[in-house]
């Protein structure tokens, strides 16, 4: 189980610097970001996640703000999947 919950816990990770490497190649792109290739990459990999957030995401919410959405429900997974994690261990150890 602590395997299995530390595998989900570093792809949480590694999908949230995803995203935030494709919010920094957006901002250094300064404007052309969909010329941008290495953005596009980003954009490539990020864009599971972003479906996701669409689904979980009032109907009203556009589109460009979506990948903030998944980054901040990605986050919040994150810290949950610290706590089960502690608790679990601290429960081995009594």
């Amino acid at each position: 189980m602590q395997l299995l919950l530390a595998l989900l816990h570093e792809l949480v990770k590694f999908a949230g610097l995803l995203l935030i490497g494709r919010g920094l190649t957006f901002v250094a792109s300064l404007g052309r970001h969909e010329t941008n290739p290495v953005y596009r990459f980003f954009r490539f990999l990020t864009s599971p996640l972003t479906r996701a957030a669409r689904l979980v995401s009032p109907a009203k919410l556009a589109d460009r703000h979506l990948p903030l959405v998944a980054f901040l429900l990605l986050f919040w997974l994150w810290l949950a999947l610290i706590f089960v994690r502690r608790s679990l261990i601290l429960q081995a150890g009594s």
